[in-house]
């Protein structure tokens, strides 16, 4: 199958034309010897975005997700490579585990990469068998949802991944301090929800910074929300520290305001902030410290979102809309350029990760996704791919659809006109 992609502006290259044969980008060739030509008319083509931080919720959890549903919403929003969590049932802690995962990903519309758990069960004490998941294919080891909250246990698994040439991606939060239901603050106070202080993840980060630098080895920040996480991490990288950190759409587009109403799709963890702290992430998006935007897609069934605020499940779909927010609310703003916004959605975690994404050259897979930067749209949830309708972003008015989603050389998502 050749396709040539043609009246296009490629990201990143005065090339105004891409060249695919079978699953790879290719030399040019004759227009008439595509089986397919596809006119942008003058659209931009990007690089398949990366997503390092989502919860596909299979296996155990088919009724939130699935692997299929879940890579289909994330065509859908410009990725081609998406990194799912461990906190399944069973749990990705051990090989044969790892290896049903990436079997029920085959044929699906978005490559999956498996993050395996870093203890067992997403336990307190053993160590998950981090070799054998790496030989059957997992980039990352993480307890996300839980931190791993013993600094032994924390020391011993940076160690262990370290020798396994694998980061370790680490959910920040001191659970002795995080009983609450939403953000500590004025907010909380008036609506009677008992708060999480921003402490709880403050000294998380600051015990994995000093561990990392105590050792000498990587570790990863997931979905930093606080001003002080953002001060820390921006610190220690000043010093030499071997760490990389990630944020998600909803921690610079939302406060924790939102929650005045006791709508739990504002209902995630960590919570939404102040707009101290908001102001605080874009700050760390913009000069360099934060490394990636994910979007710890948390698809629930309406069920477990519909109850009281304190007892609804924590978090929020953002596949299909991560990259529309990010560009809307970052760089059609002015705060960061489009280059930028691409070291955040697909380098920078293809690299941490050690992916090999991003390539739009001659012999690199044929990934890559387009936009339209120029029209404004309205996000409607009901008409989102993945089964999770637990959005804060319905009815927003905002640019930067999918137009047309490649994924080794087949189109995984179309916008029909």
């Amino acid at each position: 199958m050749k396709t040539l992609i043609k009246n296009c502006k490629v990201f990143n290259s005065d090339k105004t034309e891409l060249y695919i044969d079978g699953e790879k980008f290719s030399e040019a060739f004759a227009e008439n010897e595509a089986d397919e030509v596809i006119d942008l008319g003058g659209k931009m083509v990007f690089p398949g975005l990366v997503d390092m931080h989502v919860h596909l919720r299979e296996p155990g959890y088919e009724y939130r997700e699935t692997i299929a549903t879940g890579c289909a919403a994330a065509a859908r929003g410009g990725f081609t490579s998406v990194c799912s969590m461990p906190n399944t049932f069973p749990v990705c802690d051990n090989a044969a585990v790892v290896s049903g995962i990436l079997k029920k990903a085959e044929g699906a519309k978005c490559r999956v990469y498996p993050i395996g758990a870093a203890n067992k069960g997403l336990g307190a004490k053993e160590i998950a068998e981090i070799g054998l998941m790496k030989e059957a294919g997992i980039v990352a080891v993480s307890n996300d949802g839980k931190p791993i909250a013993n600094a032994g246990i924390m020391r011993k698994v940076l160690e262990y991944a370290s020798d396994f040439d694998i980061p370790v991606l680490n959910h920040c939060e001191d659970d002795d301090l995080s009983e609450g239901a939403m953000n500590e603050g004025p907010v909380s106070t008036s609506i009677g929800i008992r708060g999480i202080p921003t402490a709880a993840e403050d000294i998380m980060i600051s015990r994995d910074l000093i561990l990392a630098e105590y050792l000498d080895v990587p570790v990863h920040i997931c979905h930093v929300s606080t001003k002080g996480g953002v001060r820390m991490i921006r610190d220690a990288k000043a010093r030499g520290v071997k760490v990389t950190a990630e944020t998600c759409p909803h921690y610079f587009t939302l406060t924790d305001d939102a929650c005045a109403d006791y709508d739990t799709n504002f209902k995630m963890h960590p919570p939404l902030r102040t707009q101290e702290h908001v102001d605080a992430i874009i700050e760390g998006l913009k000069d360099g410290t934060i490394d990636c935007i994910v979007t710890d897609h948390a698809p629930h069934h309406q069920d477990e979102k519909e109850l009281e605020f304190s007892l609804a499940n924590n978090g929020i779909v953002g596949l299909e809309s991560s990259f529309a927010l990010s560009y809307t609310y970052l760089v059609k703003k002015g705060i960061i350029s489009m280059e930028r916004l691409m070291d955040l959605m697909c380098y920078n975690p293809s690299n941490i990760l050690k992916l090999g994404r991003g390539g739009m050259n001659v012999g690199d897979d044929a990934d890559l996704t387009v936009f339209d930067l120029d029209n404004e749209f309205t996000f409607e949830k009901e008409k989102m791919l993945s089964k999770g309708r637990n959005t804060p972003f319905d009815g927003w008015k905002l640019y930067g659809e999918t137009v047309l989603t490649i994924m080794g050389g087949k189109k995984t998502y179309e916008k029909l006109c």
